[in-house]
């Protein structure tokens, strides 16, 4: 990536590819590849930002408590992913091919579904060991934007989730996507849902103590954040443009957006000035 940025490769079609091999690493008929490793890193910078932010705000949460949180959020967020991918984005061909959903390894994974999931996972996990939800809702809004950073990187590696035809210099042509060059809306991707929304949440934990907010900031700022980086984005093939120029992916960030300024809207509500008895 460094060589392309420094010597990058023009035609005219725009900037090339960079053709980075999705395989990194071959042992026999193993491969480890960069797509499951971004999963590993932002995974690894999630659990050190829960433990330090945890720490710091004086959460009633032992290393222990923290490290059965992650057993069920990630498995929750596999689950939650590809279920919500087959439900958004692709109903009816999953509706005939049943057992299509469990080829993982064929792609096909949603943010929106991984989100619910990881909701379901750390509700029950409040349950069970007497945790405030929203509380654990708030580790997960300041540690999710790195993952988000991490995955974006792995889906430009794998030249998938590529954007719109453009005659801009932004332009890369990309293996799968046809001769002319379109948006890395991959990276746009990553530099604002991940760098900048960690930098909005991570600023905003050290000013808030109402538990919920930091969710309701997250659900807000990534909800708006995606809605625009959507006109970007290639629809995907299959579903297309679901209202006039709108696509799935907007839409279920409205509902974001929505979601979050009420949760916003009910603290304020809860944590307004109480009336004076005196």
């Amino acid at each position: 990536f460094l060589d392309l940025a420094r010597h990058p490769v023009r035609s005219n079609d725009g900037m090339r590819y960079p053709q980075v091999d999705p395989v990194l690493v071959h042992l026999g008929p193993l491969q480890i590849r960069w797509y499951g490793l971004m999963y590993i890193i932002g995974f690894a910078c999630a659990y050190f930002i829960v433990r330090e932010v945890s720490r710091r705000r004086r959460y009633d949460l032992s290393g222990t408590d923290i490290e059965d949180l992650f057993a069920y959020c990630i498995l929750a967020l596999i689950v939650g992913a590809r279920l919500g991918y087959c439900l958004f984005y692709n109903l009816s061909y999953y509706l005939e091919n049943p057992l299509k959903v469990f080829a993982v390894w064929e792609g096909g994974m949603s943010f929106h579904g991984g989100l619910l999931g990881l909701i379901l996972a750390g509700w029950l996990f409040a349950v069970k060991r007497s945790k405030p939800f929203l509380m654990l809702a708030d580790l997960g809004a300041v540690a999710a934007p790195p993952g988000l950073f991490f995955g974006r990187i792995g889906n430009f590696i794998n030249g998938e989730l590529f954007g719109r035809v453009t005659d801009s210099a932004w332009g890369m042509v990309f293996p799968g996507g046809g001769s002319l060059p379109r948006y890395p809306s991959q990276l746009f991707e990553a530099f604002f849902e991940g760098l900048v929304l960690f930098a909005i949440m991570y600023a905003l934990s050290f000013k808030t103590r109402l538990h919920g907010t930091l969710l309701a900031a997250f659900l807000i700022c990534y909800g708006a954040m995606r809605f625009a980086l959507e006109y970007f984005r290639e629809p995907d093939a299959q579903l297309g443009f679901v209202l006039g120029t709108v696509t799935m992916g907007q839409i279920l960030c409205l509902g974001m957006i929505i979601c979050g300024g009420a949760l916003l809207a009910v603290l304020r509500t809860k944590s307004g000035p109480r009336q004076s008895s005196g």
